[in-house]
C-alpha cells in the first residue's frame, strides 16, 4: 500500500512489516546499512523492517549473519532486486512509523521513522558490550531497541554536504532523546541514541537546485532539525509511549540512577525488620501517589541535574551537596536534609574521607531514597491520621 507520495515521484510503500522507499529516477544515498551502505547512486529502493515475531517471541535469523538476513528480507519479502537497495530491521513496529516534512522555495525534506529505545538506551562512551573479532557474529549481541530514520531531501547535495546532512540528522536524534530525558541502559547517564540505531539520507541529483550546506546555520540544517526532532519524538510516543507525560515521575527521572521500587522497597525492608512495619502492597500504593506529584517531579528534576553536573564535574561535590541539600527541603524529603558528608564505611576515618564524583553522587542518591521513604512513611501516618478524623 502506498502511504506517502513525494515531490520528485518517490514513493513510501507499506507491506510485509515494512516500509520501502522506491526511487522514480537516480538518487544518490549515503545509508549506515549493512547491505550496500555509504554513499551510493546505484539503488533503486531503501527499505526499513519490523523483525519482531511478536510478543514474547525471539527474533530469528533467516540467514548466518545479519548482511545476508537483509538480503533475505529484500528478496524474498519485498521482492527488491538485493544489489541494488539497501535497508535495516528494527523490533518497533511500522504502523508506529512517524513521517514529517517541511516545504521550502527550492527543496523538501522528509523524515520516517521508526523509534523504541526503552531497553536499548544508551549514552556514547557507555561501557560496550562486546568486542568485536572475526569469529564474533555480531547479531548475537544485539538488543531490541532502535531509532532507524530514512531521510528525503528533494534537491542536489555534493558528497561532503550528504555527509554533513547525516550528521545534523545525528543530531537531531540526539536533542530529541534529550529533550525527553530518556535514560541509558548501560550507565546513569542521558541516552543519546541506541546501540543498533541506523540513518539513510537520500538526496535527489536530478533536482535543478544544488544545496551545499547542511549544517546548523543552513535553511536545509534548520529542516533537517525540525523535522528530524518532531518525527523522532512522534515515533517514540506511538511505540513507547515515550513523551513528556511519560516522563513525568520520579522514578523515571531517577531510574538511571538506581531509584526504582525494587531498590526503595530493599532500602526500606532493611531499616524495617519490626513486625507491623507496612506491607509491600501497601509501600507501593503510598509510592504510587506521590510518584507523579507535580512539586516533587520538578524538585527530583533538578536534583538529578545536580547528580549530571557533579559527574560531569561541573559542580565541585561540596557545592553541589548544599544546593542539593536545599532541594530535598523544599522537596519535603527532610530525613536528608540535614546530612553532611560522611564515609559510607565505618572502615574509613571520616577526617581521612576525600569522596571522588562517583561515591559523591553515590551518597547524594542514597540521601535522596532516604528521604523519599521518610515521604512514605509520613504518606502512611497521614492516610491513617485522616481514618482516624473520619471513623
Amino acid at each position: 500500500m502506498k502511504i506517502y507520495q513525494f515531490g520528485c515521484g518517490d514513493e513510501l510503500h507499506s507491506y510485509k512489516k515494512s516500509l520501502v522507499l522506491y526511487f522514480c529516477g537516480k538518487r544518490k544515498v549515503l545509508s549506515t546499512g549493512l547491505n550496500h551502505g555509504g554513499c551510493r547512486t546505484d539503488l533503486k529502493a531503501v527499505f526499513n523492517n519490523d523483525g519482531n515475531p511478536g510478543p514474547g517471541m525471539e527474533f530469528l535469523m533467516r540467514a548466518p549473519t545479519y548482511r545476508e538476513h537483509l538480503d533475505v528480507i529484500a528478496g524474498e519479502d519485498l521482492g527488491l532486486d538485493i544489489q541494488s537497495c539497501s535497508g535495516f530491521c528494527t523490533a518497533a513496529s511500522m504502523e508506529n512509523a512517524s513521517i514529517k516534512s517541511m516545504k521550502h522555495e527550492y527543496f523538501t525534506v522528509t523524515a520516517v521513522v521508526t523509534a523504541g529505545i526503552q531497553g536499548n538506551g544508551g549514552r556514547i562512551g557507555d561501557p560496550a558490550c562486546y568486542s568485536e573479532t572475526p569469529n564474533l557474529k555480531t547479531e548475537e549481541v544485539r538488543k531490541p531497541g532502535t531509532i532507524n530514520i530514512m531521510l528525503h531531501i528533494d534537491a542536489d547535495l555534493p558528497d561532503g554536504t550528504l555527509t554533513k546532512a547525516l550528521v545534523s540528522c545525528t543530531e537531531a536524534r540526539v536533542a530529541a532523546i534529550q529533550e525527553l530525558l530518556a535514560p541509558s541502559r548501560y550507565s546513569n547517564g542521558l541516552a543519546t541514541g541506541s546501540g543498533t540505531d541506523g540513518i539513510i539520507v537520500v538526496c535527489n541529483p536530478e533536482s535543478e537546485n544544488t544545496l551545499t550546506d547542511a549544517g546548523i546555520h543552513s535553511k536545509l540544517g534548520e529542516y533537517i532539525g525540525k523535522t528530524v526532532k518532531e518525527a523522532v519524538k512522534e515515533a517514540l510516543y506511538l511505540q513507547t509511549g515515550l513523551s513528556p507525560k511519560f516522563q513525568h515521575d520520579i522514578l523515571r527521572r531517577m531510574d538511571r540512577f538506581g531509584v526504582t521500587d525494587d531498590s526503595l522497597w530493599k532500602l526500606f525492608s532493611a531499616k524495617n525488620t519490626l513486625p507491623g512495619s507496612l506491607p509491600r502492597y501497601e509501600f507501593e500504593h503510598r509510592l504510587d501517589r506521590l510518584k507523579t506529584q507535580d512539586m516533587l517531579v520538578t524538585y527530583t528534576s533538578l536534583y538529578a541535574h545536580l547528580l549530571d553536573q557533579t559527574e560531569w564535574k561541573l559542580l565541585e561535590p561540596k557545592e553541589a551537596w548544599e544546593a542539593g541539600k536545599r532541594i530535598l527541603k523544599l522537596a519535603g524529603l527532610e530525613a536528608a536534609e540535614k546530612a553532611d558528608w560522611k564515609p559510607d564505611t565505618e572502615s574509613v576515618e571520616e577526617a581521612d574521607w576525600k569522596p571522588d564524583t562517583e561515591s559523591v553522587v553515590e551518597w547524594m542518591v542514597r540521601r535522596y531514597m532516604e528521604g523519599l521513604l521518610s515521604l512514605i512513611t509520613k504518606e502512611n501516618a497521614s492516610e491513617a491520621d485522616e481514618c482516624r478524623w473520619h471513623s
